[in-house]
């Protein structure tokens, strides 16, 4: 592999890192106005057991190609920004062609691109896609994605990191297997915050010293998740009481004036500019902040943070299910994870990259927001999933509280 420096103040790093908080954002107020009530409207089936999706044809034995479709600015480029190295190693090591697409730009806009086509039982005329856990969740729910073959997934399999491994959404990682994780932490302008210590989300929430200079996300599964741990509970298993309690003490933070306001990815500049002194934020985010501004730090709360997955799954009716599954396989070498967290900075999901990490970007390698410690993996938790009742009731009461 050729050698490769990361840029760190690239104009196509910040759009990666300021693009994916905003893409964060839009998610659930998307889904809120037209997500998972919508299907029976349209004439969807209702989503079941799945028990995998109806098999399909394989070519990939004859035809040595394969279609990945994914996100903007979520590939590692070399310097001219033009090529995608670990993509064409990929080729040279195989002889499979990749015909890589960046044409996700939002969950649920990507959702209705492709729906009427898995709900038809057709082609998409992609073989890889990546999509937030969420979605991934209602993909397998509905039969729309392939049950993976482990037997083309030996790396995937053995350096899958046990933070990952097996979601409620997809048990032992049967469906998909993750690109990135996306951890929400708590960042602080340590300027703005003149000597206060902030340690928590009841630092956040009740320390009136910040009033008027905090900042919350409009992720209702980032803020709400955070604000369960705080609370002692777990936002993996939770009910709707402990989620009643949850929007009342935010509310409460709102009514006397502590939150600023609710944001997408525009909390980094009031964070930069001390407009915020404290905010949650997006772990891929602080890591760019953190290098432009030596008054930007981060805190994991004792009580844990949350993370969220962007995954891989390979849609019903592909034409290239092996060359998929071999595909992921080899982002789950070190050397190629370790290039592609190099690039994009997120959670890297890939066990035993550190020591080629290191040759790329040695403070990267050291970073737990790239690599979580096992302490700090400890304290990961994720949003359990929601049936359709509970994503209405949940994402309305969110909306009222921040207003949108």
């Amino acid at each position: 592999m050729e050698q490769y420096s990361p840029d760190r103040s690239s104009p196509a790093r910040r759009a990666a890192l300021t693009r994916r908080s905003l893409l964060r954002a839009s998610a659930g107020g998307a889904l809120a106005a037209g997500g998972i009530g919508a299907l029976g409207a349209c004439g969807i089936p209702p989503a079941g057991n799945a028990q995998g999706a109806a098999v399909a044809d394989d070519h990939s034995a004859e035809e040595k190609s394969v279609s990945f479709s994914n996100w903007t600015e979520y590939m590692d480029v070399d310097e001219s920004e033009t090529r995608h190295p670990t993509l064409e190693t990929f080729t040279r090591r195989t002889g499979v062609k990749v015909t890589y697409s960046e044409d996700i730009n939002d969950n649920n806009e990507f959702f209705a691109k492709i729906k009427p086509q898995l709900a038809a039982g057709q082609d998409t005329g992609r073989d890889l896609i990546c999509v937030t856990d969420w979605l991934a969740a209602r993909l397998i729910r509905l039969g729309w994605v392939q049950k993976l073959d482990p037997a083309n997934l030996p790396t995937a399999y053995a350096n899958l990191s046990p933070q990952f491994r097996s979601p409620d959404w997809d048990p032992g990682r049967a469906y998909s297997y993750p690109w990135t994780g996306i951890s929400t932490v708590i960042a602080y302008n340590r300027k703005a915050l003149d000597g206060v210590e902030v340690r928590s989300m009841a630092d956040l929430l009740d320390n009136p010293r910040l009033k008027g200079r905090v900042g919350l996300l409009t992720e209702m599964r980032d803020t709400m998740g955070m604000t369960l741990l705080d609370m002692g509970k777990d936002p993996g298993d939770f009910t709707d009481d402990d989620f009643d309690a949850a929007v009342a003490r935010l509310q409460k933070a709102v009514d006397k004036g502590q939150v600023r306001r609710f944001t997408g990815n525009d909390y980094t500049a009031d964070l930069t500019s001390g407009d915020f002194a404290a905010c949650l934020a997006w772990a891929g985010d602080v890591v760019q902040l953190k290098a432009d501004s030596p008054e930007i730090d981060f805190v994991v709360p004792d009580s844990g943070y949350m993370t969220s997955t962007d995954n891989l799954l390979v849609p019903a009716k592909a034409r290239h299910k092996t060359n998929a599954e071999r595909l992921i396989d080899h982002y789950y070498q070190p050397a190629n994870a370790a290039r592609l967290a190099a690039y994009i900075n997120y959670v890297c999901p890939v066990d035993g990259v550190k020591e080629e990490l290191a040759k790329l970007d040695p403070e990267a390698a050291e970073n737990p927001l790239i690599l979580p410690d096992r302490e700090m993996a400890e304290k990961s938790r994720a949003f359990r999933s929601l049936d359709d009742k509970e994503e209405t009731a949940y994402e309305a009461a969110f909306a009222k509280l921040t207003g949108a």
